[in-house]
């Protein structure tokens, strides 16, 4: 079973991903594979370089995340451009590893830990999606505290994602995570519980 995790920023979907490896998911995270693919070397790495430039590299000639960050956010034809190189690396990589993965197990829980699950369409490619929730006042506080941001800056991020509550429509699973850590690995326990049913004889 492939399963979608996804959230919005400051959710805290990376928490939830590491509790479901806990318990024994195979994660395959979408995060990890972009910065796998645009590691110095890589096709995408040279195409990123060659379309944004110098700008984008720092002394030791690896990726400035942050100064390619700054040309794509606000901008949509960087940020096209930008997912036109990435994108079809990272699928190929994730489907190579999922391939791996059943090939090992065929029964396993398998969760793509993706950020754009539903933006990109591929929460139709997977047979249960979970929403980490928490409301936009929450992730609002979070950022504030987490990332050190502006308000501005921190409602700038929020706004340039879809919302939250419109995430909330394509969840099989929500897991609220406002509360406590317990009780998100309350909830994170009780789904992978649900999940694994369908292997009882």
């Amino acid at each position: 079973m492939i399963v979608g995790l996804t959230g919005s920023i400051a959710t805290g979907k990376s928490t939830v991903s590491q509790m479901f490896a806990d318990l024994g998911a195979v994660i395959i995270d979408a995060d990890k594979i972009v910065r796998e693919v645009q590691q110095p070397g890589k096709p995408a790495f040279q195409e990123i370089v060659e379309y944004f430039g110098a700008a984008v590299l720092l002394p030791n000639g690896e990726l400035d995340r942050a100064a390619l960050g700054s040309l794509v956010f606000g901008n949509e034809e960087n940020r096209q451009k930008l997912n036109a190189i990435v994108h079809p690396r990272v699928r190929e990589e994730r489907d190579q590893q999922t391939e791996r993965a059943v090939a090992l197990d065929p029964n396993q829980v398998i969760i793509w830990d993706i950020p754009l699950l539903i933006e990109t369409g591929i929460y139709q490619e997977v047979d249960r999606t979970i929403v980490v929730y928490v409301d936009r006042e929450t992730q609002y506080e979070r950022l504030l505290k987490r990332d050190e941001l502006s308000a501005e800056a921190a409602e700038k991020r929020i706004a340039a994602q879809m919302p939250i509550e419109e995430k909330k429509r394509y969840a099989d699973f929500l897991i609220d995570n406002r509360g406590t850590v317990e009780d998100t690995a309350r909830q994170v326990r009780a789904i992978w519980e649900q999940l694994n049913k369908r292997f009882d004889l």
